[in-house]
């Protein structure tokens, strides 16, 4: 038991009690805001819309093509059939091909665009130089062009490419570098995109004090560059990787464009179109094949996931 001596509060030690001492406080209950639910809700609807797609095609894939169009949907087959995906292989086309040209073209662009952007926008995060600001909103404006504005300028260039593809010193004469693997990799050296994603983050994780200390040390630009910003960005770096490898792993329309005469540069979505037939569409091959093309781009964002995250968080917090 306390004893009080002298006003103050004492236990039966004599030390004294604090003045705090006494029952906990009571927990205060968190307010649940009425716009809470509704927020969810709209996330669930959101989520939804975005996932059904998917898993129709998915359900698709192991449903034959009479089971397929039902009315209302057969979201779980009665009696799943790997029959899809065994006729997509054995169709006759060359899959093998298609696979390795999706896969090489996707890669080196994404491993072009991550440097080229990232030194761009380490330029313009960390360079001060005049006219800077102007050239990268001058950049950033580019954004507002669809791709197909930049379609017919890319496939001129392209076919009038100098002493490539039987042209002359002038352009003329043959293809240039269309119906070849630089038709896909040389306009896209670099994103605009990109450099607005890395910059953004490098302004707001990157700080000036370690550019400045690696400087006093005696390092140049580019290894401040490669030993200490990139380093720091590998979040930024994985979240534009992976828009960029699903980019052009899902791009039809610029291989159709510039490779669309030779089978031998056919990418897997350019491929797939093979199935749809004049008088009767292959939809039970198309669905296995869509499947199996989505596959990489899901294990990807797996294995990433953690850092595409905060990449594409931390890089919003300071412009």
């Amino acid at each position: 038991m306390a004893k009080v001596a002298g006003g103050v509060e004492h236990h039966e030690a004599g030390q004294p009690v604090p003045a705090d001492w006494g029952p906990p406080p009571k927990r205060r209950r968190r307010r649940i805001r009425p716009t809470r639910p509704l927020r969810y809700l709209a996330l669930i609807v959101l989520a939804v819309l975005f996932v059904a797609p998917f898993a129709y095609m998915v359900s698709a894939s192991f449903q034959p093509m009479s089971q397929m169009f039902r009315l209302p949907p057969n979201w779980i087959p009665d009696d799943p059939t790997l029959a899809n995906y065994t006729g997509y292989f054995g169709s006759g086309r060359n899959i093998d091909r298609w696979l390795f040209n999706s896969l090489y073209i996707s890669t080196f662009n994404t491993v072009n665009i991550l440097f080229f952007s990232a030194l761009t926008a380490y330029t313009f995060a960390k360079r001060t130089f005049p006219g800077r600001d102007f050239l990268f909103l001058l950049g950033l404006s580019t954004l507002m062009l669809p791709f197909e504005v930049t379609l017919i300028p890319n496939y001129i260039i392209m076919k009038s490419f100098p002493l490539l593809g039987g042209n002359d010193i002038t352009g003329a004469g043959g293809t240039g570098m269309l119906n070849t693997y630089w038709a896909l990799i040389f306009p896209n050296v670099s994103s605009v995109f990109g450099i607005f994603l890395l910059r953004q983050y490098m302004k707001s994780a990157v700080p000036d004090e370690l550019i400045d200390a690696a400087r006093i040390d005696g390092a140049g630009h580019f290894r401040i560059f490669w030993r200490v910003v990139i380093p720091l960005c590998k979040p930024a770096l994985a979240a534009v990787g992976i828009f960029t490898f699903q980019f052009y792993w899902a791009d039809l329309l610029g291989p159709l464009i510039f490779t669309g005469s030779n089978p031998d540069l056919w990418t897997l979505p350019l491929g797939l179109t093979t199935f749809v037939l004049p008088n009767r569409s292959a939809w039970d091959l198309i669905m296995a094949g869509s499947v199996l093309g989505t596959v990489p781009l899901i294990v990807i964002f797996f294995v990433f996931q953690r850092q595409f995250v905060r990449g594409i968080s931390i890089s919003g917090i300071k412009g």
